[in-house]
């Protein structure tokens, strides 16, 4: 398979799980308070949406990437 193709894969399969999954979480844990042997700590979530236009966008860049591939 050419790199072009491989690449335009790797971006229909971004895409589609772009589509998919809407957000991705995670957890960060932060030291409030660091005093000897007192050590207070926070964990904070955070959310990062991805937006819909970028999977759609990604899906058709691959796509037009894969039969580029194929042409040449």
């Amino acid at each position: 398979m050419k790199p072009v193709a491989l690449v335009g894969v790797v971006l229909i399969v971004a895409g589609i799980a772009g589509l998919i999954v809407a957000n991705v979480s995670f957890t960060e844990q932060k030291t409030v308070l660091d005093a000897g042997p007192l050590k207070v700590t926070t964990q904070e979530q955070h959310t990062v949406p991805i937006p819909t236009i970028a999977g759609v966008a990604a899906i058709i860049v691959g796509l037009g990437l894969v039969f580029m591939g194929r042409k040449a």
